[in-house]
């Protein structure tokens, strides 16, 4: 049977007694609906209420609330058990600490996202070969560092990490670490550009999307994507660290946080760079009407926060896409050159030499 996480927000007048009541209530009848109540999270800071439901459908799980309490869903979806308990860290009632009838749970769901994204070197054989050294150190020591700040992974692949964390303050100090712990292994490498780079960011895993911690798990990819720097913040997670910390944020001078414009510029210039990234004819006065900004503020903006200009930056994600594509094996050069938006093979060839220090077909020989 599917499992729901579904989001109330309440009036600033419930309490976590209150929610405990409401949850019994659900409990009391959810065998009429075939439902199952698992657990629930509530955060009063936020006043944000979410369940964790086995049914048969979201609409008899509407229903088994509205007879038990009359409190709707604001939100709902379909989530999987084990990507909750990576997230959120359970997927049932904790054990009572107290003898009580209701077991009352005053735990917010609010998590901290780190995304970090490891760049592999391609520029020089020898260098390339002291990456693959570093990445197997690097996760060697990693698991040892998450449990220092109990750093929950979601999930892990080659190059690619997503972590959880219940506090913003562990978030950012697990950051700092890792950073300084991957540029003292790679300080062989002759390379200029960012070898790593973290995103964090925080919210809460039910909103308007259909997947768990949608808004924040995106939000802290595209700072890795985009931003040009080690380590990259929201401006919620400053706040809320600041808030933890006698020590300001501001005296990491490896972290770049992001104003609110800054935030809102991000995803206006995603958005519209994921819908029409292989648009072969892609420029960059086509940014410039949906974000609703000036070619010469698209300019400065994009040299501000990614360092390169517009035309520059849409030639890398390109590029970024079709090494993504030739990892994956999804087609012949050929075919990804147009795929990704390049006019023709030979400039794709050229572009991709003079980023990644090979032609593509001595990439996909050295694969094999």
């Amino acid at each position: 049977m599917p499992i729901y996480m579904d989001r109330h927000d309440v009036s600033e007048t419930v309490t976590a007694e209150h929610v405990a009541q409401l949850h019994q209530q659900d409990l009391k009848i959810q065998d009429q609906f075939g439902c199952r109540g698992l657990t629930y999270w509530f955060d009063d800071k936020r006043k944000t209420a979410f369940c964790l439901i086995e049914a048969p459908d979201e609409k008899t799980l509407e229903n088994m609330h509205n007879k038990a309490h009359g409190q709707i869903p604001n939100s709902i979806i379909e989530v999987d058990a084990g990507i909750v308990e990576s997230f959120l860290g359970r997927i049932e009632d904790p054990e009572k600490s107290q003898k009580t009838v209701l077991n009352i749970i005053d735990e917010p769901a609010f998590r901290t996202i780190m995304v970090m994204e490891l760049h592999e070197v391609t520029v020089q054989e020898n260098d390339s070969i002291l990456f693959k050294d570093l990445l197997n150190k690097f996760n060697a020591a990693l698991p040892g560092i998450l449990d220092t700040y109990t750093g929950k992974v979601v999930k892990q692949a080659r190059h690619h990490y997503l972590v959880s964390f219940n506090s913003v303050t562990n978030a950012i100090r697990t950051a700092i670490d890792l950073n300084a712990l991957f540029k003292h292994f790679s300080r062989e490498i002759n390379y200029t550009g960012h070898l790593i780079k973290i995103g964090i960011s925080a919210g809460l895993p039910v909103t308007e999307k259909k997947s768990i911690f949608e808004d924040t798990i995106k939000s802290a990819e595209r700072m890795c994507a985009v931003i040009n720097g080690d380590i990259i913040i929201s401006s919620e997670v400053k706040e809320l660290y600041n808030s933890e910390n006698v020590t300001a944020i501001g005296e990491y001078k490896k972290i770049i946080t992001l104003s609110p414009a800054d935030e809102n510029f991000l995803h206006l210039l995603m958005d519209y760079t994921e819908t029409n990234w292989n648009n072969g004819n892609l420029k960059a006065d086509d940014f410039c009407k949906p974000m609703g900004i000036s070619k010469s503020q698209l300019y400065r903006k994009m040299i501000v926060l990614n360092g390169k200009s517009p035309n520059t930056f849409i030639k890398e994600y390109r590029l970024t896409a079709a090494l993504q594509l030739l990892n994956k094996k999804a087609g012949n050069i050929s075919e990804i050159a147009f795929e990704t938006g390049f006019s023709s093979p030979s400039y794709f060839s050229k572009c991709f030499q003079k980023r990644y220090g090979l032609i593509p077909s001595d990439y996909i020989s050295a694969m094999n």
